[in-house]
């Protein structure tokens, strides 16, 4: 949403121009184009609904005078080839734990995208098939980060705006899947083409971005609606809401913590739990395992009741002495 109204720089150095006409206008007409183009009756449209959104936001934008095509004349290079270990090859035993910490984060919120991607392709949420898709996910995301780190650039995870991007179109297919990754890493030899997204205004971005993070939120609303709320699960999934958007909510709680540990402590605790999703995670993984077992979760033996004869026989009897 602070995309949609011109970016967390403009809000921080230029608060006069947030959420100016301007740029609510150029949000709002990406938003609506995404949402009639998903109604079209035609196929292709629907499927290409946020391509086009961002498209007449594109042209609206250079209307407006509002992109940046500086940012393209500054490439120097038509092509760039990535070097592997061009900064050289180190292993920093001090950056290990917080790097290590920080991948665990990633794992948490990996599988929630991971299990919000099998709810929109109608894939199970239970059973071996489900867990081995968890497993493969946080697998390919740490032989991905490995990768990035050979060639110099930074690591990587999930993105869970994708599912909105499989929900708005209903492609969830893995072919497409990779012949989509194929095409990023050609692309990502061109600077020129990173340059023009980049002069994209934020905008733009934002008001595609708004209806992809709402499609993840309800994908996550549908994930709970098929779970059976007992009180443990109720008290482990209102522990986990509660921390994650106090966290959210109230940063400087984070950040207070984080002072009065000081040092490397301070640093650690506030990369693991700055995120509210990760504090959230990691609250509704404790608290599951503290309460493994609640007692009013424990169903009774079902009693056994006589069949009907019985039942008219016992009545008769009943009566006959009370008479």
């Amino acid at each position: 949403f602070i995309d949609f109204a011109g970016g967390k720089w403009i809000m921080d150095n230029k608060p006069e121009l947030f959420a100016s006409p301007e740029n609510l206008l150029l949000g709002s007409v990406v938003f609506l184009t995404i949402i009639f183009a998903n109604k079209s009756s035609n196929q292709w449209v629907r499927l290409s609904s946020i391509l086009i959104g961002m498209l007449v936001g594109f042209i609206v934008a250079l209307f407006m005078g509002k992109v940046n095509f500086a940012l393209i004349s500054q490439v120097e290079s038509f092509i760039s080839v990535p070097v592997p270990f061009k900064y050289g090859f180190s292993f920093d035993l001090a950056a290990f734990i917080p790097i290590a910490m920080i991948y665990f984060i990633t794992a948490i919120e990996s599988s929630g995208d991971i299990t919000a991607n099998c709810v929109i392709s109608k894939q199970p949420i239970r059973g071996e098939s489900y867990i081995e898709r968890i497993r493969g996910g946080i697998r390919a995301d740490g032989l991905n980060s490995l990768i990035a780190a050979v060639f110099n650039t930074f690591p990587n995870t999930t993105f869970s705006q994708n599912n909105g991007v499989i929900q708005l179109t209903g492609i969830a297919s893995r072919h497409i899947g990779l012949w989509i990754g194929g095409i990023l890493i050609v692309l990502g030899l061109f600077p020129h083409i990173g340059a023009a997204f980049r002069a994209l205004p934020n905008s733009v971005l934002g008001g595609a971005t708004l209806i992809m993070f709402a499609t993840v939120a309800v994908a996550g609303i549908k994930i709970l609606a098929q779970v059976n709320l007992n009180r443990r699960n109720m008290l482990v999934l209102a522990v986990s809401f509660g921390i994650g958007l106090g966290v959210l909510l109230v940063p400087e709680i984070v950040n207070t913590i984080a002072g009065h540990l000081g040092g490397d402590a301070g640093k650690i605790f506030k990369s693991v739990f700055g995120s509210s999703i990760t504090a959230g995670g990691i609250a509704a993984i404790l608290t599951s395992l503290l309460i493994s077992v609640y007692p009013d979760d424990i169903e009774p033996e079902p009693e056994i009741l006589p069949d009907g004869d019985m039942m008219v026989k016992q009545s008769g009897t009943s009566a006959s002495s009370a008479i």
